[in-house]
């Protein structure tokens, strides 16, 4: 079977959904209210999909530094995949989706890549797009059996330190991924610092879809990201490293090698902040 890259349709979802080789995952999240998703997938998703959880899923407590949202533990990440029937040789397809314009199924997307397992696409349009011309069902798909076997691209990742002496050299860009109010400090409802990284440049990870939570065109995000075609290297961060693979994933859609991400964006930067430091 050919794998789609990175963003699946609806319309191929539906025609390939009882594939064994096919794994759909819910990731439907809410910041605001941590088990509103889970609600969410108990009241209705797609027929067979799983349900992951930022929080118990997809990262590991949160400690004095590193984020509100550190990378899982990998052996516990990694048997949590085999207990949904992901599978490295051969391949399972892994399809993510969320009800926020990829916020969360990006995160799933990222941490697969990361990995090593590049057969994940998330579905273009989420939640949304599905429930508008498919059946749901809150059936609960039984435990799956997977053997999966991790090849960690390690580069990929960066941390405070890391960024502190990239972050000034020259052809370095570091993006923050965050609405343009957090990043000029006017606002932070989530963090105890106001403010974003020195230098970095605002691209709100909002910009790359559109409301119904479809993903914009090759060809637009290509003309979106131009700017980046000339740097050396690419620093993405956000609150706490979720967003921001939302980015990542529309810089690998227009085109681009995916970038390198801060995983503990700034909630990590302003943990060695005092609260009266900009």
């Amino acid at each position: 079977m050919n794998f789609p890259v990175n963003l699946v349709e609806p319309d191929w979802l539906a025609d390939h959904l009882d594939d064994p080789k096919v794994v759909v995952v819910d990731c439907r999240f809410s910041l605001a209210d941590p088990e509103l998703g889970r609600k969410q997938y108990d009241s209705g998703h797609i027929p067979g999909a799983y349900h992951l959880d930022l929080n118990q899923d997809m990262s590991s407590p949160v400690q004095a530094h590193g984020g509100r949202h550190p990378l899982p533990d990998w052996d516990k990440f990694i048997a949590t995949l085999e207990k949904i029937g992901v599978s490295s040789e051969p391949p399972t397809l892994v399809v993510a989706y969320d009800d926020s314009r990829f916020a969360f199924a990006s995160r799933l997307w990222w941490l697969l890549k990361y990995l090593g397992h590049d057969a994940v696409a998330v579905l273009n349009g989420g939640w949304g797009g599905w429930q508008a011309k498919y059946p749901v069902t809150t059936d609960m798909p039984a435990p799956g059996t997977g053997e999966f076997t991790a090849q960690p691209r390690t580069d990929w990742t960066v941390d405070i330190d890391y960024v502190r002496q990239q972050k000034d050299q020259d052809n370095v860009v570091v993006i923050d991924s965050r609405s343009p109010e957090r990043y000029r400090g006017e606002t932070e409802p989530i963090d105890p610092v106001a403010g974003s990284i020195p230098g970095a440049e605002n691209a709100f990870w909002q910009a790359v879809s559109d409301e119904q939570g479809n993903m914009r065109s090759p060809a637009e995000l290509a003309a979106h990201w131009a700017d980046l075609n000339a740097a050396e290297e690419v620093i993405v961060y956000c609150g706490s490293g979720v967003t921001a693979c939302v980015n990542l994933l529309s810089q690998v859609v227009a085109g681009q090698p995916i970038h390198r991400l801060y995983v503990g964006g700034w909630s990590d930067w302003c943990s060695y902040l005092g609260r009266s430091e900009e």
